[in-house]
């Protein structure tokens, strides 16, 4: 770090242990003077601050020793426990304030399963293209899980679909991804241009686990196609349902995949053929680095897909 950045924590330390840091200098020095002196305060100000942490604990810190003062046994011990958790403050102080600056700092992002071949690497790229240092903290699972974790603070960023609508969260709506419906080679249904839901109302399904944001679109979909659907699999993996479709056990609704190995994707029409995908995180201010990435995502969502929300 720079000497700005250094005076900037030196600044926080102050402000958030200061009087246990003078404690730590008169055990260092051994007297009430000389670590005056050494922290650049007066004297009447250090002794104030000793009065304050010996007053906190309940025991004694200091005993006259000549015409200057002492610590006792336990002054000299507490002001060692102060000085480890000192240490320990400084290095979390300093890692706090790398993890926040936008050029080197950390990204907690999380995202659907569908999103991580493609999808989120592309953005991750664009990004550090522009910050080299940046780093990423990438948790990837089922929507309710991932919103879960931006309610806890494990994650700054939430890369999901369907959108939430709560209190306390900040949504904006990137793009409409196309649902299509996977079929095993050879299948008949795969001889027509687009389907609906309904003509593959006597299938087997393969489908996402409930929790999952693309089971609870697809649970809609079946509801308005007014289909009651045979699930023979339930997933966590889009590669994997894909799999198990192309193995001739059942048809899916996934998202697009551009260059889909092993099965045949025909487009769906009916009220909901698309899912929104959107970015989510919590009321009130990002870390910087997250919230360059956020603006970033904004400016250009186009590697989620095609189709932007709006006009």
């Amino acid at each position: 770090m720079d000497g700005s950045a250094d005076r900037e924590v030196e600044n926080a330390l102050r402000a958030l242990a200061g009087p246990l840091r003078i404690l730590v200098a008169v055990a260092e020095h051994g007297h009430v003077t000389r670590a005056a002196g050494a922290l650049g305060l007066g004297q009447p100000t250090v002794s104030r601050a000793l009065a304050r942490v010996a007053e906190a604990v309940g025991v004694r810190l200091l005993v006259p020793a000549g015409r200057g003062v002492r610590l006792t046994a336990a002054g000299t011990a507490l002001a060692a426990a102060a000085a480890r958790a000192l240490a320990e403050l400084e290095r979390g102080v300093r890692r706090v304030r790398e993890d926040d600056a936008p050029g080197t700092g950390r990204v907690a992002l999380g995202f659907l399963h569908t999103l991580g071949p493609s999808a989120v690497p592309a953005l991750v790229r664009a990004f550090r293209d522009e910050h080299p240092h940046a780093r990423f903290s990438l948790r990837q699972g089922a929507a309710a899980a991932l919103l879960a974790e931006l309610d806890a603070g494990a994650v700054d960023l939430v890369l999901t679909s369907p959108l939430p609508r709560r209190a306390g969260l900040v949504v904006h709506a990137l793009l409409e991804q196309p649902l299509v419906l996977a079929l095993p080679p050879g299948h008949p249904l795969a001889a027509r241009a687009r389907l609906r839901l309904a003509d593959a109302a006597h299938e087997e399904f393969v489908v996402f686990e409930p929790g999952y944001g693309l089971r609870s679109t697809v649970d809609r979909m079946f509801a308005e196609a007014g289909v009651a659907p045979r699930i023979a699999f339930e997933g966590q993996d889009a590669d994997t349902v894909r799999g198990l479709v192309a193995a001739g056990l059942g048809v899916a609704v996934l998202p697009a995949a551009d260059g889909a190995r092993g099965v045949v994707e025909r487009p769906l029409e009916g009220a909901t053929t698309s899912r929104t995908l959107g970015l989510v995180w919590r009321e009130g201010d990002l870390p910087r680095a997250a919230a360059a990435f956020r603006d970033a995502v904004l400016r250009h969502p186009a590697p989620l897909g095609p189709g932007p929300v709006g006009p």
